[in-house]
């Protein structure tokens, strides 16, 4: 056995497992084998900024908070309007769709050796609600706040969960929500609050540890470098089949590529698409990918009195190369999609086939004032494929005169400046879609229900925009309430045409596509549509 790999098995703590991480990559062997107990992922850890379930964000935290802690239930990866049994083995909803009454299993015990119960449970969904912070969102949506959450979420026993909802509303999305959002994971009471600060209930802790009862317990994390999750041996499902779990920050794809075919790492995430189609060649490796309900999009902000013209915003529809984006950066990334509700689900509707027209959006800029065009900005992400699909929009834009000058930055920069309301465009990704439900994708995309500055609702990306539609609004609340799944799914595919015919402020391009990339080696890996991809069956030859 190499020295690397002796000092990867053998060794428990983090800096034995970065020794041999670094010998892994300046080690001379064409094939050097990661060890069988362990998975190694390659991916860009940029983005990966807290570990709280109350205001973590990203897909790439739900990927790893969905392995240090548990939920009440979860979706079935092969079919998301499958609800399986997690820490509750039952659930069942009142008659007058009021209520939800969840049966927790007997004796769960989390990583600390307590035992989970309902207390446990209720404290974690209400903690969400008190701090605020950006999970918050989805509950607020629902008509949950601080002052109303001691009161409708609450154990009933040891064992028994009751959530009365504050508002009508569809019962599934609550339960969808509850077994895909970061903020359902169920945290140890009593571990986070020993490390309270000045009442901020475990918050500032909670950024860089983890007390949960997933198969997976956090070791060691260092921020864009490395982390480390050890297998929970007391785990209520039984052992995880791997003994550890280790994130490597890789962000360069070329990096990825070479490390994967080389064996220095088993799962290589967030690859370039030419990266990833070159290894679709290659017999080692394995290329999967996920569809998810996310989109990128272009957003304007109609804060600025340019795009707050309709014919402006129409125009700028035009001035898109749907079918250039689509065909030539895509691939890899996402399939062709113009809709704010996800492919698959019931109420969605055909693509519009709004496609590139200059002259029309010259015609419409004359009539808006701007026969010449204007100046402005596109704010990206420097990653691939959103900085190809912003370079593709600053040539469309040119041809009617609009010069768009490129800000590339990092995710605070981009869509913190989005969450401030201070944008002229953005080429993002995002929209819900995590729960397989329209209102997933309509409240994070298009809801709007107080577009005042001080109203602060910055996961509803419709508020970051400043679009604001009564009717739609109005519209979207009556259909998350119709008990009749026929008229629901008219009454959402309704807000979609309201949506095309008032122009949007967010134009979605493509649905997301995650692909990656896994040493033939690995099995059971099952990447999750929802991002809350499981490892606890993941093994290795």
């Amino acid at each position: 056995m190499s020295l690397a790999r002796t000092l990867l098995t053998r060794g428990n703590g983090l800096l034995a497992a970065l020794a041999c991480l670094a010998a892994l990559v300046l080690a001379a062997p064409a094939q050097a084998a990661t060890p069988r107990d362990q998975l190694v992922i390659g991916m860009n850890m940029n983005n990966l900024l807290s570990l709280d379930p109350a205001g973590a964000t990203g897909n790439d935290v739900l990927g790893v908070v969905a392995n240090l802690y548990d939920y009440l239930v979860e979706l079935d990866p092969h079919d998301l309007a499958r609800v399986r049994p997690a820490l509750a083995g039952h659930w069942v909803f009142a008659d007058d769709r009021r209520s939800l009454t969840l049966t927790l299993r007997e004796g769960v015990r989390f990583q600390s050796g307590r035992l989970l119960t309902a207390d446990d449970a209720a404290w974690s969904l209400q903690r969400v609600l008190k701090l605020n912070l950006a999970m918050a969102s989805p509950w607020k949506s629902y008509g949950f706040s601080a002052a109303n959450a001691p009161r409708l979420i609450r154990a009933l026993d040891a064992r028994t969960l009751r959530i009365d909802f504050p508002e009508p509303t569809d019962p599934k999305m609550v339960l969808y929500t509850l077994a895909t959002s970061v903020s359902a994971a169920i945290l140890d009471r009593q571990a986070v609050l020993a490390h309270e600060r000045n009442g901020d209930l475990g918050a500032a802790w909670l950024l860089t540890h983890a007390a949960g009862s997933g198969p997976f317990a956090l070791t060691e994390w260092r921020a864009k470098d490395a982390m480390l999750m050890d297998r929970f041996n007391g785990y209520w499902r039984g052992p995880a089949k791997l003994r550890r779990v280790v994130m490597r920050h890789i962000p360069e794809s070329l990096s990825l590529r070479f490390m994967i075919t080389r064996g220095d790492v088993d799962l290589a995430a967030g690859m370039a698409g030419p990266d990833i189609e070159a290894l679709k060649h290659d017999a080692s490796v394995v290329v999967q990918p996920v569809l998810r309900g996310t989109s990128y999009y272009v957003a304007l902000s109609m804060k600025n009195p340019r795009f707050a013209d309709r014919r402006v915003r129409l125009a700028l529809r035009s001035l898109i190369d749907y079918d250039g984006i689509n065909k030539a950066i895509m691939p890899n990334y996402g399939v062709a999609h113009q809709r704010p509700v996800m492919i698959g689900l019931a109420a969605a509707l055909p693509d519009p086939g709004y496609r590139l027209d200059v002259p029309r959006a010259r015609k419409l800029l004359a009539e808006a004032g701007y026969p010449q065009g204007f100046r402005t900005t596109i704010r990206v992400l420097s990653d691939p494929p959103l900085i190809n699909i912003a370079t593709s929009l600053q040539a469309t834009l040119a041809l009617a005169g609009i010069d768009a000058e490129i800000l590339s930055g990092t995710g605070n920069q981009v869509y913190g400046a989005m969450r401030d309301r201070k944008f002229d465009i953005v080429v993002g990704r995002g929209g819900g879609g995590v729960e397989p439900h329209p209102h997933a994708n309509l409240r994070a995309l298009v809801y709007n229900p107080d577009n005042s500055d001080a109203a602060r609702l910055t996961n509803f990306q419709g508020w970051r925009t400043g679009f604001h539609s009564p009717a739609i609004n109005r519209l979207i609340e009556e259909a998350v309430r119709e008990p009749d799944e026929a008229r629901q799914n008219a009454m959402y595919r309704e807000v979609q045409r309201l949506y095309d015919s008032e122009v949007g402020a967010i134009q979605p391009i493509a649905q997301m596509q995650e692909t990656v990339v896994l040493s033939r080696r690995v099995h059971g890996y099952v990447g999750h549509p929802s991002a809350t991809t499981h490892l606890r069956d993941v093994h290795k030859d």
